[in-house]
């Protein structure tokens, strides 16, 4: 009886154990499912904070002059088994740029010397002898930028009329004016220059048409904001607009292109709240050798038919660099292509922090392989390689690792 006694708490205690093994383990996977959380929401915090707060610079360091493989300053056993690591290119060394004299500096500003006279009929009377000094030589002294200020001026054409000697006392005299060019705007007084440099400012400089219109009034020419906007207007219809078609026709023969858009608000549009997002397109020709194309085009909306109407009879086959806007997709004669740059960014945030070093992480295997891709492209431009002198070349990155 002692010994069924026993048996059964021999039982009971094992019973006991295996619940309070099992709850051990329970407790175990709760707390290592609890630190993962942890870890995980730490790493989101850091790179929350690294977004809002870090600094956003995404300048790529090399660590050793003219080498940007990274690995070599491994010890053997710490170097990663498979990285992506294309053949080394040869860096030059940039030298610090030395600083301009004057004359290299203002090469291109007109120069004109003055010859200096501040000295009295006095200080040229020889203090020994008491005779007149004569020049024996010159030297410069010092150099300064004088600033002329803008000036406005008006001028009359005259219009000469000329008639026949031989036919005046005739039935039918003849005459002739010169009525010279014709006015830039029919019946306006605006001339080329001074529009020019009322959208210069406007356009360049950012100078609205009111500070504009203050700033004729203080050189007593009355030229109201008005006047300068409608001026603008006939302008971009009866000149610019056609040279933009020019240029547009010309674009769409190009090969590489590029595209982006951005968001703006117009005032005052039809129809359309101010609050109401509009959207200006930028469209820029690639690096093919020849001269670069930037138009700008604006819609009202993001519609993806915006810009399969602004590509529109572009031949098949041209290469589209755009962001991931599922509208570029309308463009069916395109073939999308992504920006590394991009790229580049989301491997950087993906990087945990504190593992910025660590070569073996896919993210700073990605970031080192677009360094290499950008070290590449730096070294074609100075070389000036046209498209077919880069695929042939052989530095280039081995794109099918």
């Amino acid at each position: 009886m002692a010994n069924s006694s026993k048996d059964i708490q021999l039982i009971e205690l094992k019973d006991m154990i295996s619940q309070l093994n099992t709850t051990i383990k329970t407790l175990v996977e709760a707390l290592n499912k609890q630190q993962a959380e942890n870890d995980n929401l730490k790493a989101e915090l850091a790179w929350f904070r690294q977004k809002y707060f870090g600094a956003s610079s995404e300048r790529r360091v090399v660590d050793i002059a003219g080498q940007l493989n990274l690995f070599d300053n491994l010890i053997e056993d710490e170097k990663p088994v498979e990285l992506i690591e294309p053949e080394v290119v040869p860096s030059s060394k940039k030298s610090r740029k030395k600083k301009p004299t004057l004359a290299e500096q203002f090469k291109d500003i007109p120069t004109k010397q003055i010859n200096v006279d501040t000295l009295t009929k006095e200080d040229k009377t020889c203090p020994i002898c008491g005779a007149q000094m004569i020049s024996i030589g010159t030297e410069l002294i010092r150099s300064e930028i004088v600033y002329t200020p803008p000036k406005l001026e008006r001028i009359e054409y005259i219009a000469t009329t000329y008639s026949c000697p031989g036919c005046k006392d005739t039935e039918e005299p003849q005459f002739i004016k010169d009525n010279g060019t014709p006015a830039l705007i029919p019946g306006s007084y605006v001339s080329e220059s001074l529009l020019a440099y009322i959208i210069y400012r406007k356009y360049g400089l950012y100078i609205p048409l009111y500070r504009q219109e203050q700033d004729f009034l203080q050189m007593k020419a009355p030229i109201g904001r008005t006047s300068m906007a409608h001026w603008i207007i006939i302008v971009g219809i009866e000149y610019i607009t056609p040279l933009y078609d020019y240029f547009h026709r010309e674009l769409l023969k190009r090969r590489f292109l590029m595209m982006d858009e951005t968001p703006i608000q117009v005032l005052k549009e039809e129809d359309r709240r101010a609050q109401t997002k509009s959207y200006l397109w930028v469209v820029r020709t690639g690096e093919d050798g020849l001269n670069p194309i930037i138009l700008y085009n604006y819609t009202p909306t993001r519609a993806g038919e915006n810009i399969k109407q602004f590509l529109k009879g572009m031949e098949p086959g041209v290469y589209l660099m755009a962001d991931a806007y599922q509208g570029y997709n309308k463009v069916n004669e395109a073939r999308r292509c992504c920006c590394f740059a991009h790229i580049r960014r989301y491997l950087l945030e993906a990087i945990p922090k504190g593992h910025e070093k660590d070569y073996s992480h896919p993210a700073v295997q990605g970031v080192l392989y677009c360094n290499k891709l950008f070290e590449y492209e730096r070294i074609y431009k100075e070389r000036a390689l046209i498209q077919a002198d880069r695929k042939s070349s052989p530095q280039r990155p081995e794109t099918g690792r």
